[in-house]
């Protein structure tokens, strides 16, 4: 797996009912329609897509983010930066957490606030997200995973069963 299966799916659960052409992924997320090609396959064989290729397999994909994502693209905060929030830092886990916590942020120029860097699973995220609330959550949530704590990831994990649990 790399990182850009997990936004690729992301999006396509954030697509919910719409019907999409592998070209729409491609263009709404800045990636080649090979490289999308690439993931869809990858993520059929990792049983974590339907053979069809359309459909997110739910329960695989929500179980392979709370159990292993964390272990297999981990995250480490950075420098201080200007950036687009995440994490513990955006909607909708910024609501549970107390405000003292540390900012996190997605390194990028358009962003609006200071905080340590996370790395984005995929180089486009900071450019992308600002288009569509639902993936943007979603992307915040995985964040939260990759580096909260116990308490912020559980949070993550309710955040994440609610968005999933209308998916299809």
């Amino acid at each position: 797996m790399r990182p850009q299966d997990i936004v690729v799916l992301l999006k396509i659960i954030a697509l919910r009912h719409y019907d999409w052409y592998n070209s729409d992924l491609s263009r709404s997320l800045m990636i080649s329609s090979s490289e999308v090609s690439e993931v869809l396959n990858r993520c059929k064989i990792a049983g974590l897509i339907d053979s069809k290729k359309r459909k997110v397999n739910i329960n695989s994909f929500k179980e392979f983010l709370i159990y292993g994502l964390k272990y297999v693209f981990p995250a480490e905060p950075g420098a201080i930066v200007k950036g687009i929030p995440t994490a513990h830092s955006a909607s909708p886990i910024k609501e549970h957490i107390s405000s003292g916590s540390d900012v996190y942020v997605w390194s990028s120029a358009k962003g609006t606030r200071r905080g340590q860097a996370i790395e984005p699973l995929f180089k486009s995220i900071p450019q992308i997200v600002q288009e569509d609330k639902l993936f943007y959550e979603l992307l915040v949530i995985v964040d939260t995973i990759r580096i909260g704590k116990v308490r912020e990831i559980n949070i993550a994990k309710e955040e994440l069963e609610k968005r999933l649990k209308h998916a299809w």
